[in-house]
């Protein structure tokens, strides 16, 4: 029986026999795991440790290729119907009464989605009295007529004319017998959300002469053969550099605003995660929760979302030692069974995964699992940022991320599509794949595509994040 292994794997460069620098045995992608061991000829100690802050976006989300330049998707609206700003223009003790709707969003085309019919409770929101009643009439666009189902008639008191602001919602329906139906109906309507990819670049060059800062790495094949293939120590850093903005730009990224000087400069700029969670997300605002009572209120925060059962949780040094310090007050917190113990269902249930992984977690309502953010502690990048409270406004401790994928309608396919909640698109097509590139160009290091005398080494990548269902994010900051 043939085998069903049909491919077999070979070695991608050709290592030289002797250390002479071609373009067959350059190393474009510097990675000690992927040159099976090698021994180096220099070593160097790295006394900042492993300097790059990339990882999250891997950990997280996903990458997919799109071949346009916007990336449109839907997501639903709420179910059912609430208002925050009405009004009564009746008295305490009123059977009937007009209630006025003032809230800015109404629909499209503008009109309370209130129909005769329909009962509803109104709360009023200073003193928390409130009253059910039924629709009788709905007379405007921003009016509805009601009659009250207690004795004592309205209970809000009046102020300068008007009811102070209440809160409405529907909650059902009543009709007499032998009526017809309901008047009308409603249309759901989805929020439409776009991101537009930004290009990122970066090169390296290094004249000819000074060539010389070559490295070498000796390697063995899979067939025994043994060669050297090259690279050199800045290329590398330029390329560890590159890969650390393809994501903190994604993090980052604004768009350029109507009256900004980028925009006039022609720079569109981008929504990155921590702009989208700041005005689409939940903010908390404390800058690092301390207790089990701060997370009772995140948590009740994310009941009137969409309850997503297991969220991964990004903090800098001080929002972990908070974490830790809460926990190791609680009886029993990482012991399995326990009422604030994580399930880790998001690793198959495996405790020993997640904690490999760097993750400590508690279920407190939902399951939370931390782990440390390298950016947000790099002293020269978040890191480096000011944390005093009284004094860091704006400064950013952490991001919660809803774990797994939801259903969004994507505008380009037209149909339903499962997405992760946080992923990058990239721009590709048959003909040309832009989620990186780089190339080398010049006369030196083996390249013959100029007369400059040099090597330059150019990095491309054309992307944008897509962060879906941001009101299930939460970002830590101060202010």
């Amino acid at each position: 029986m043939a085998s069903a292994l049909l491919n077999t794997p070979t070695f991608a460069l050709q290592p030289a026999p002797s250390q002479q620098a071609l373009q067959t045995n350059y190393i474009t992608n510097f990675d000690f795991l992927n040159q099976y061991l090698p021994d180096t000829y220099e070593k160097e100690f790295e006394r900042y440790g492993n300097r790059t802050v990339s990882s999250f976006l891997r950990m997280v989300g996903a990458e997919m290729p799109s071949n346009s330049d916007q990336i449109k998707w839907a997501e639903q609206g709420r179910l059912h119907i609430k208002y925050t700003s009405v009004t009564s223009n009746a008295a305490v003790g009123s059977a009937t009464a007009l209630l006025t709707v003032a809230d800015t969003y109404q629909g499209n085309p503008v009109s309370v989605a209130v129909r005769v019919g329909q009962t509803i409770m109104i709360q009023n929101n200073t003193t928390g009295v409130y009253n059910k009643a039924i629709v009788t009439g709905v007379p405007s666009t921003t009016t509805i007529q009601v009659a009250y189902y207690e004795t004592a008639g309205q209970a809000f008191p009046v102020s300068g004319g008007a009811t102070t602001v209440c809160t409405l919602f529907i909650y059902g329906s009543e009709f007499k017998k032998g009526t017809n139906g309901m008047d009308g109906s409603l249309e759901g309507e989805d929020d439409i959300f776009s991101n537009s990819p930004i290009i990122i670049k970066d090169k390296y060059a290094v004249n000819g002469s000074d060539m010389a800062q070559i490295g070498w790495v000796e390697v063995t094949t899979e067939n025994g053969a043994t060669g050297y293939l090259w690279y050199l120590k800045s290329e590398h850093e330029t390329r560890l550099r590159f890969e650390d903005y393809l994501e903190t730009a994604m993090i980052e990224a604004v768009p350029a605003a109507a009256s900004s000087g980028a925009l006039a400069a022609g720079y569109k700029g981008s929504e990155g995660i921590f702009y989208v969670v700041n005005n689409r997300g939940n903010v908390w605002g404390g800058g690092t929760p301390t207790s089990l009572s701060d997370w009772d209120t995140i948590v009740a925060r994310l009941d009137k979302q969409g309850s997503i059962e297991e969220n991964v949780v990004f903090v800098n040094r001080g929002l972990s030692f908070d974490i830790d310090n809460m926990l190791a007050t609680l009886n029993g917190w990482n012991t399995s069974g326990a009422a604030n113990a994580a399930s880790y269902g998001l690793f198959d249930n495996d405790v020993n995964m997640a904690l490999n992984l760097g993750f400590s977690g508690f279920r407190r309502g939902y399951d939370f699992y931390k782990s440390d953010w390298k950016y947000l502690n790099d002293p020269t990048m978040r890191g480096g940022l000011n944390t005093t409270a009284a004094t860091a406004t704006g400064t950013i401790t952490g991001l919660l991320v809803p774990a797994g994928s939801t259903s969004v309608y994507d505008q380009i396919m037209g149909k339903n599509a499962k997405r992760p909640f946080l992923h990058v698109r990239y721009r590709a097509s048959e003909a040309e794949d832009r989620r990186y590139k780089t190339w080398i160009t010049g006369s030196a290091g083996g390249a013959q595509t100029s007369d400059l005398d040099a090597m330059e080494v150019n990095f491309l990548s054309e992307r944008c994040v897509c962060t879906l269902d941001a009101n299930n994010f939460v970002l830590f900051r101060y202010g």
